[in-house]
Order: structure tokens, then C-alpha cells, then sequence
């Protein structure tokens, strides 16, 4: 079984009496447009911004979010996905514009690490998944394209795409030999399999037990299992097979964009991707114990 997964299960289970009291956090720009947000083993938040360009934090307790990373860091760029590799002490951040790639940074202090381009260096950098392995893998929304940089490789190749990809956005393992993928604009789900030689397998649309819309970040809490937002509502989807069902956890929360789980908390950003929306930039703290 996927040692992530597992791990994400473990920490779930362990972690939930602490996170019972968790307080929703503000973004401390009020127009940080941000679309994407990772989470830490010790239970901080990051997040991307994508008209600032910048990436901010808060640690475990806090209940505002800081600039963490400024603007031009690494060559940072317009960021959408975030995501927290505790496992190498490393966060990835989607960084889209000339070129369009992935940025790294030190996941205690920050500091650039590396920096690898998309091929040709164009495209929509939007989310990012890590194998048992250690490949990343990346989403290209305007390529309709998968990404991938192998573990120890300094450049990225074109791991798959599809016509089947219309505005390709989230992305998650299911377990260590299946990725999922959703479609902003096609509202489906789709299945990836991972061939013993890393190629990619046929991709397939997973039938959904209700209609789902405009899905977008989408994060693994177990095996076969995931967190999803979709059309203002957080879901959880149990994949069987060829079918997932689809449980509203909570609904009403218009204009969300990302989630990650720390302990039993969802956090669920609604990040101001439309600058008119009133009040902050906000991650809001949904409790999963009694679902």
C-alpha cells in the first residue's frame, strides 16, 4: 500500500483529539487570489497566490495566514498548486508563467531548492501528486497534459495526454499504481493506471454516484478514498471499481477552490479567486469526526 497514504491514514487517526478545536484562518492579503493550499505533518498551512505571486503560512494554531515566500523567490511566479512532501522536507509549488514549471523550496525554512520547467516551457502549471516512489506529477490545464519529473531527474517529460482531458485541474493517487484527475470544465473524474515500467495505462472516466461540477482541488485520505471541492460543496469519494460515490460533507461554501486534511479537519480555502467576492480570504476548518 501507498507509504503516503498510509501515512496520511495513520496521522488522521492519531492527530484528531488535537485538532477537535481548530479555528478557521485568514489569508492576511485580502486579494491573494489563491487557489491551492497544502498542509504539514505538524499541522501547518501553506498557500499559493496567484495574482501576488507569493506563498504564505500559518502554523499549526495560528488563525492568520503570512507571506512566507515572496514574489520572484526560486523565480516564482504566479503560483496555483501547493503541495507539502514531508517525506523529503520539500515543498512543490505549480509556478505559471515564463517558463511554466515547478519550484521547490525548503518545507521548514523556505529557502529555493530547485526549479524544473514544464517541456517547452509553456502551458498552466495547476496541481501537483507524489508517487510511493517519488516521481511528481503535475497537471497542465491549457496542455491537457500530465507531467511528470522522475525522482533524482533534473527535467520533466510529458507523462501522458489525453482528448479526454478538458481543463484538467486536481490530481491524487488512489493507491500507489492509480491516479485520478478531474476536469474543471468537463465535471468528471478519471483514472490513470501506473504500468510496472512507470508509462501511463488507458485513461478511463470513473462513473460518479451524483452529478459533480467544476471539481477542482482534490487530495487522498486513504486508500481509494479523497477529499474534493466541487460546485461550493466538500465532498468525500469512495472509489470501487468503475464507480464512485459521492458524500456531501458540507455545502455553502461558495467560491472554494482547494482542501487538505490535517488530523480530523478539512481545511477548505475559499481564496478570493474573484477579487469582488466580500469579506477575506479565508481557510475554513471543517471537522470530519462526526462523518
Amino acid at each position: 500500500m501507498n507509504r503516503r497514504i498510509c501515512m496520511i491514514a495513520l496521522l488522521a487517526a492519531t492527530a484528531c483529539f488535537a485538532q477537535s478545536s481548530a479555528q478557521d484562518v485568514t489569508i492576511s492579503d485580502d486579494t491573494p487570489a489563491s487557489e491551492s493550499l497544502t498542509s504539514t505533518n505538524d499541522g501547518a498551512l501553506i498557500i499559493g497566490s496567484t495574482t501576488k505571486s507569493e506563498i504564505f503560512r500559518a502554523p499549526k494554531g495560528a488563525t492568520t495566514a503570512d507571506v512566507w515566500i515572496k514574489a520572484g523567490t526560486n523565480g516564482l511566479q504566479r503560483v496555483l498548486g501547493v503541495l507539502a512532501d514531508d517525506q523529503s522536507g520539500t515543498l512543490w509549488a505549480c509556478s505559471s508563467g515564463s517558463p511554466t514549471g515547478l519550484k521547490t523550496f525548503d518545507l521548514k525554512t523556505g529557502a529555493p531548492k530547485g526549479s524544473y520547467d514544464f517541456p517547452g516551457g509553456t502551458g498552466l502549471c495547476n496541481d501537483i501528486a507524489i508517487g510511493p516512489d517519488g516521481t511528481t506529477y503535475a497537471t497542465d490545464t491549457m496542455g491537457g497534459r500530465v507531467l511528470r519529473l522522475k525522482k533524482g531527474s533534473t527535467t520533466m517529460d510529458e507523462w501522458v495526454k489525453d482528448a479526454k482531458f478538458n481543463g484538467l485541474d486536481g490530481i491524487a493517487f488512489g493507491d500507489e499504481r492509480t491516479i485520478y484527475v478531474n476536469n474543471f470544465f468537463g465535471g468528471n473524474l478519471l483514472r490513470i493506471p501506473i504500468g510496472n515500467d512507470g508509462a501511463p495505462g488507458s485513461v478511463s472516466e470513473v462513473k460518479t454516484s451524483q452529478p459533480i461540477t467544476r471539481p477542482d482541488g482534490m487530495r487522498s485520505i486513504g486508500p481509494n478514498t479523497l477529499l474534493l471541492i466541487e460546485g461550493g460543496h466538500l465532498d468525500r469519494v469512495t472509489i470501487d471499481g468503475d464507480n464512485a460515490k459521492i458524500e456531501v460533507l458540507k455545502d455553502g461554501l461558495g467560491g472554494t477552490t482547494a482542501v487538505t486534511q490535517t488530523g480530523n479537519i478539512a481545511w477548505v480555502l475559499a481564496g478570493k479567486m474573484n477579487p469582488n467576492t466580500p469579506g477575506p480570504a479565508k481557510i475554513y476548518a471543517v471537522p470530519l469526526s462526526e462523518r
